[in-house]
C-alpha cells in the first residue's frame, strides 16, 4: 500500500478520503515538525502534503525514491526545490484561489486595526485604564478617502484593491507588469515604485517572494513614504527588512505597521513587539475554517489524481510531465 504523509493536521474530512486506499501518516502535534520528524515521517512516501514551512529540498526528495507528488497546502511553494523535483519526476502542486478572499479580509483587518489603534484600545480597556472619554483619547487615522498602494497585484492584491471602493479610496498599485484586467475590475492605477511609496497612505504587500521582492522594503523605502503612512504585509516576510522597519517606526519615519508574516519566521525582530504602533499576527492570513478545509480538500484531490496516474489541476511544474513519459 502506498504511503501518504501529511505534515500537519487539518480541520475537515478531506484527509479521511485517503484512508483505506493508502497508508496515511499525519503529524498530529500542534506545532511544526522538526527537520528530523519531517524526514522520518515522510520516509517511504509516494505523496507528501506539505506546508510552506517544510523544506522540500534535494535531501528530502532524494530520501524518497517512490515520491510521486508534493502537494503544498498553500498558494506559495518557495519551500520546494521545484527544479530538482521536476528533474526527479516529482509533481508539485499548490492551492491557489481558495485563500484569496480570506487573506484580503485579513489585510483590511490589519489596516483598520493599526489606523484606529484597535489593539491598543482593547488593551487599554482590559487593563482598567478606561475611566472617562476624552477627545484626545487614542486618536488614530482615517481609512476612508485615503490612498491605498498595493505592492503585488495578483489575486490577493486585486482582492485587497477591490474592497477599497467601499471606503472611497484611490488605489495605486505596483507590479512587475501592468495588469489591465485588475485595473478594469478595481479602478486601480499603475504607479512606478517610488510614486507608490510617496503617494500612498496605506501600503499593502501582497507579493510573492522572489529575487526581485526580497528585501524590497528597507530604510530607503521607508524614508520615501509619508510620515503618516501605514504598511501591511500579508505577502512574504523577507520582503521587509525587519530591523529597518523597527527603526523607521521608532523614529516616526512612518506611522504604523501590521504584519502577518516575518523575515525569519517564526522569529520576530526584537525591536517590533514593544512598539505600540504595530499589530503583529501569527501568520493567520488563511486561518478561516472554511478556507482551511477547502485548502486541504484541494491538496488531497491533487494527491488522489497523481497517485491514480492523472494530472492534477494545480500543477506548478508542468515540465515534469515530459519526464514522466
Amino acid at each position: 500500500m502506498k504511503k501518504v504523509f501529511v505534515s500537519l493536521e487539518y480541520p475537515g474530512e478531506a484527509v479521511g478520503r485517503l484512508a483505506g486506499k493508502y497508508n496515511v501518516v499525519v503529524f498530529r502535534e500542534e506545532r511544526l515538525p522538526t527537520r528530523k520528524e519531517l524526514l522520518e515521517g515522510a520516509a517511504g512516501s509516494s505523496a507528501v502534503i506539505s506546508t510552506v514551512a517544510d523544506a522540500i529540498d534535494k535531501e528530502f526528495i532524494d530520501l524518497l525514491p517512490d515520491l510521486r507528488i508534493v502537494s503544498n497546502c498553500g498558494v506559495g511553494y518557495e519551500n520546494v526545490d521545484v527544479a530538482y523535483a521536476t528533474e526527479r519526476g516529482v509533481m508539485v502542486t499548490n492551492t491557489p484561489n481558495v485563500l484569496t478572499e480570506t487573506t484580503a479580509d485579513l489585510a483590511w483587518a490589519l489596516m483598520i486595526s493599526v489606523a484606529r489603534r484597535v489593539v491598543e484600545a482593547d488593551t487599554y480597556v482590559r487593563s482598567g485604564k478606561f475611566k472617562t472619554w476624552h477627545p484626545s483619547l487614542l486618536m488614530g487615522r482615517n481609512v476612508h478617502g485615503k490612498t491605498l498602494g498595493v505592492f503585488g497585484m495578483g489575486r490577493i492584491g486585486s482582492a485587497v484593491a477591490r474592497r477599497a471602493a467601499g471606503f472611497g479610496m484611490r488605489v495605486l498599485y505596483h507590479n512587475r507588469r501592468r495588469t489591465e484586467a485588475s485595473e478594469k475590475e478595481t479602478g486601480a492605477e499603475y504607479a512606478e515604485f517610488p510614486r507608490l511609496l510617496e503617494e500612498s497612505d496605506f501600503v499593502v504587500i501582497a507579493s510573492p517572494l522572489n529575487e526581485g521582492t526580497r528585501g524590497r522594503f528597507g530604510a530607503e523605502e521607508f524614508r520615501k513614504m509619508k510620515r503618516g503612512a501605514i504598511i501591511v504585509n500579508v505577502g512574504r516576510g523577507p520582503i521587509i527588512k525587519e530591523a529597518e522597519l523597527a527603526a523607521a517606526l521608532e523614529e516616526g519615519a512612518i506611522w504604523g505597521a501590521g504584519l502577518d508574516v516575518y523575515e525569519k519566521e517564526p522569529e520576530i525582530h526584537p525591536g517590533l513587539p514593544g512598539l505600540p504602533n504595530t499589530v503583529l499576527l501569527p501568520h493567520i492570513g488563511s486561518a478561516a475554517r472554511e478556507t482551511r478545509e477547502d485548502m486541504i480538500d484541494m491538496a488531497v484531490t491533487s494527491v488522489e489524481l497523481a497517485l491514480d496516474g492523472k494530472t492534477p489541476e494545480h500543477l506548478v511544474n508542468p515540465g515534469v510531465l515530459e519526464n514522466l513519459k
